[in-house]
Formats: C-alpha cells, sequence, structure tokens
C-alpha cells in the first residue's frame, strides 16, 4: 500500500509541474505575439504670415519680403494656439519669411521653445520666372488671356498645376525676349521637389525620433500643390489659403492622411488669450 501511495504521489506532483509549465510556455506565447502599436506622426503645416509684397498684392515666389507687424501678429497668435503641441522638431522653407514664421511660433511653445528651425530650399514657394515682383493681376491676366478665358473665370478654377504650367508657359517666351536665365518651374518640377522635401522629414523623423508632431512652415501654392500631389481629392479652398493657417496631416504604416485644410483655429485660439 506504501509502494502504490508513493507511485500515486508522484504521479499527481508530475502533473501539477506540466500543468504549470504548461501555463508559462502559453504566457510566452502571448508576449510575443503582442504587436507594437505603429507609430505616428502628425505634421502641421503652416502657411507664412502676411508680407510686405502680399500688401502691395506683388508676385512672391523665390522673392521675398519680411511679415509686417500685422503678419507678425497673427502668426504669433497661432504659436499661443499651438503653443500646448509638444513638436519634436521645425523645418521651413529657406525663405525669410517662412523661417521667420516658425521662429515665432516656436518661441511661444511651451515644450519646444529651445528647437532650432531646420531649412529646407525644396520646400519654397512657386518660383514665377519674370513674373517675380510684377503685378499679381498682370500674371493673372495674362494666363486668362492666354487660357482663353475671363479673369474671374481662371480665377474660380484656378488649380495648382494649371496655374504653374500655364506661368512656365508664359515665362519661356519672357526669358527668351529678356535674356534671361531665371525660368519658372513647371507643375511636375515643383511636385518633385516638394514632395521629395516631405519624404526626407518623415523618413528622418521616423528614424530619428519615432512618433510626435513636426512643424513645417511653407508657401500657399506650394502648400496646395504638396496636398494635392498626396491627397487625389484635395481642392484649393476659395480665396486660397489663408496666412498662418494650418494644415494638419497624419503619417502611419507608409500613409498619409489629411486632417484639416486651412485651420484658422489656432489663430482664433490665440488671439482671444
Amino acid at each position: 500500500m506504501k509502494k502504490i501511495g508513493k507511485l500515486l504521489g508522484v504521479f499527481i506532483v508530475s502533473m501539477l509541474v506540466v500543468a504549470g509549465c504548461g501555463n508559462v510556455n502559453t504566457k510566452k506565447e502571448d508576449t510575443s505575439v503582442a504587436k507594437k502599436t505603429p507609430e505616428e506622426l502628425t505634421l502641421y503645416i503652416v502657411r507664412h504670415g502676411k508680407t510686405m509684397l502680399n500688401t502691395t498684392d506683388r508676385v512672391q515666389g523665390w522673392s521675398d519680403a519680411v511679415l509686417t507687424k500685422a503678419g507678425e501678429e497673427v502668426v504669433t497668435a497661432a504659436g499661443v494656439g499651438l503653443k500646448a503641441v509638444d513638436f519634436q522638431n521645425a523645418y521651413s522653407s529657406d525663405s525669410g519669411r517662412a523661417i521667420q514664421t516658425a521662429n515665432l511660433i516656436i518661441k511661444e511653445n511651451e515644450k519646444s521653445s529651445d528647437l532650432k528651425v531646420m531649412t529646407d530650399e525644396r520646400l519654397r514657394e512657386f518660383n514665377f520666372g519674370t513674373y517675380e515682383g510684377d503685378l499679381n493681376h498682370t500674371m493673372w491676366q495674362d494666363i486668362a488671356d492666354d487660357q482663353g478665358v475671363t479673369l474671374e473665370e481662371f480665377l474660380k478654377n484656378m488649380t495648382p498645376e494649371s496655374f504653374a504650367n500655364s506661368v512656365a508657359k508664359l515665362d519661356a517666351k519672357n526669358v527668351e525676349e529678356a535674356k534671361v536665365n531665371w525660368p519658372a518651374e513647371d507643375y511636375k518640377t515643383i511636385t518633385t521637389r516638394l514632395k521629395a522635401g516631405i519624404e526626407d522629414i518623415v523618413e528622418k523623423e521616423m528614424k530619428n525620433e519615432g512618433s510626435g508632431n513636426i512643424l513645417i512652415a511653407s508657401h500657399g501654392l506650394s502648400i496646395s500643390a504638396l496636398l494635392a500631389t498626396l491627397f487625389d481629392d484635395y481642392k484649393i479652398p476659395e480665396g486660397g489659403l489663408k496666412n498662418a493657417s494650418v494644415c494638419t496631416v497624419k503619417y502611419k504604416d507608409g500613409n498619409y492622411t489629411l486632417e484639416k485644410i486651412n485651420d484658422l483655429s489656432y489663430v482664433e485660439a490665440g488671439q482671444k488669450k
């Protein structure tokens, strides 16, 4: 009887050990199959504040001008509205008005005020060639005449692509006549550099930092051209993107999602404080 009791005890202990080991293995398997949450970037793409050339209604692409006093105030308000957003990095085109805009926004930030704005020439506005510094009305009317439509029809139906290609076409004649070597860019040239610039920023940030918020200061037409390239259903808001407006784009798993367009809520929030 003692022998049978001992054998029975050994058997029960063995079964408990096996059961215990099974539980341990199960836990290990559950841990190993746990999936990591995909990392996500949020891009806050801001149009620069109003400049002196904007005020005088002059063509302003690669040519540049400083922000007006009112332009600084609106951008500062946007910065106040964005102050709680923890930016891991800030970028702008290498045009002074975009750099000034990014710096004013970062200055107001509660968590990122020590960031140094990094510049990228690929984020510049369209190059308008011989139209640079001319009156906007003159350039717009030339395009409307070339397309055989009224100025009102052109402005109502304008897309970044038709706009850029029309300017490049007209400017080619101006360049030949004036014998200058600063031709306007066509749409393909513009979107190629813009997309490459954004993709490089995203790749760098995902590699070095991972999930987070990025500030990007650029220009009205360039932002619209970039969004039109990334999103098939994008349309320029009536009247164009406003100064200091924010377009929010999320990047996750290789895909871009357009969250907001021409958002002035940050400016409005900042103006109330």
